[in-house]
């Protein structure tokens, strides 16, 4: 863990070091998807067989070896714990509510030179879903996903999530009978990304694809975009607290673990003026982390890759966050709304002390798959916008035509097009 003062005078120089540190897959990843995502072009089914019992001991010869029904997945909703089932049905009602009004409105109009303008939006016919089934099973991040693109209006969604040995949470199915999901499929790694990008004999191909995994996912899903549209490349989880010394240090320190926990990659960060509050939360990590399950991870993250940052004043945090431009921003002080304010770059904000980042991650409504590694600059979180696209169209009588053609005829000659010009002229009286 690092501490750093911004009145130290490499502060920053370390601080530079911070932002422009890379935490996801090197080159020997990249080479590894490449081949994988070559073999599942050429091969199918074939490679899915044999990537799914090398990685997963989990071998695909029968139907119900290869997928999961809809029966199942309801099956397992109704076999929940009540307590537990009325969880879901909340967190999957507070996130179709919040992306409902992410609907765009269409546009239809005719201008003052008679030509009608307009653009309509329209659904992908089909979406694929990564749900990780690695260090935890994620239902959350299926009812983030899937959700949308059901509020979308995508017509097939499919999921493909690795189940180890032919394991899977309940939850998962629980949650996939809840969003509506029409397909689930026991593959995963940069091989199912592959399978849904290019189609296999089993797998049909989809039109986007999104959802969080490893650094194999994250970087097929970065080779194949283009191939398939994609939500974005996610990396490691991380997380930018900035607080005052009036918190309570235990609610501080479980904000950060809450990250670190997830991937001894994931980063956690505190920006606050109180040099003894830092001190405080520094103890309680440590305290907290020995009681977790999650223990070795939350350690591995918080040692290698976490930050405390003294500033002098707490406005002086803003320029810092900005910089950071993390995936996850609270803001536990006194006064949040200047400092909520001044924030320009981040996935998503939490703001008061009763704000933790982890009821994002559940049943506040919008979406926790937000960007990482400094996108937040120029990215969002997940959207319905995200499972749809957007047709323009121009509808021109005579008159119009005659009102704008000959400004159309002049840019295309100028351009050295005369193709152009002439399928305008050849209309003009």
């Amino acid at each position: 863990m690092q501490r750093l003062s911004i009145s130290q005078p490499d502060f920053a120089k370390a601080f530079r070091r911070i932002v422009n540190s890379r935490r996801e897959s090197d080159e020997g990843v990249a080479d590894q998807v490449k081949t994988i995502l070559s073999k599942v072009r050429a091969s199918g089914d074939e490679t899915l067989v044999e990537l799914t019992a090398r990685f997963d001991q989990h071998n695909l010869s029968s139907d119900a070896d290869w997928s999961i029904s809809k029966a199942e997945c309801e099956a397992a909703f109704h076999a929940l714990e009540p307590s537990l089932r009325q969880a879901l049905e909340l967190a999957a009602d507070r996130i179709r509510t919040y992306h409902e009004a992410q609907l765009p409105t269409d546009r239809d109009y005719t201008d003052d030179a008679g030509v009608r303008l307009g653009a309509r939006w329209l659904p992908v016919d089909a979406a694929g879903l990564y749900v990780p089934g690695g260090r935890a099973a994620y239902p959350s991040s299926l009812l983030m996903n899937a959700i949308p693109a059901k509020v979308a209006g995508v017509a097939r969604l499919a999921v493909v999530t690795p189940t180890p040995r032919g394991q899977i949470n309940p939850l998962v199915l629980a949650a996939a009978h809840l969003a509506g999901v029409d397909e689930i499929w026991r593959v995963g790694g940069a091989q199912a990304v592959g399978a849904l990008a290019y189609g296999t004999e089993r797998i049909s191909r989809v039109d986007v694809i999104t959802g969080p995994g490893n650094a194999w996912v994250a970087e097929a899903k970065r080779q194949l975009y283009g191939v398939v549209g994609i939500d974005m490349v996610a990396g490691p989880s991380e997380i930018l607290v900035i607080a005052d010394g009036q918190n309570n240090p235990d609610w501080i320190a479980a904000d950060l673990l809450s990250q670190a926990e997830h991937d001894p990659v994931a980063q956690s960060i505190l920006i606050t003026d109180d040099a003894n509050f830092a001190s405080q939360v520094e103890d309680r990590i440590d305290v907290q982390c020995a009681m977790l399950s999650t223990q070795k991870t939350a350690k591995a993250s918080w040692d290698n890759h976490g930050v405390v940052i003294v500033v002098d004043d707490l406005d002086q945090s803003i320029a810092l966050a900005n910089d950071l431009a993390a995936e996850h921003v609270e803001l536990a002080v006194a006064d949040p709304a200047p400092l909520f304010e001044g924030i320009r770059h981040a996935g998503s904000v939490f703001i008061g002390r009763f704000a933790p980042e982890a009821v994002g991650d559940y049943v506040a409504g919008p979406n926790h798959v937000l960007p990482t590694g400094r996108r937040a600059r120029f990215a969002s979180g997940l959207s319905v916008l995200d499972f749809m696209k957007r047709s323009s169209f121009i509808e021109l009588d005579e008159a119009a035509l005659n009102a704008i053609g000959p400004a159309a005829i002049a840019l295309a000659e100028a351009e050295g097009l005369p193709a152009h010009a002439q399928s305008i002229e050849k209309r003009l009286k």
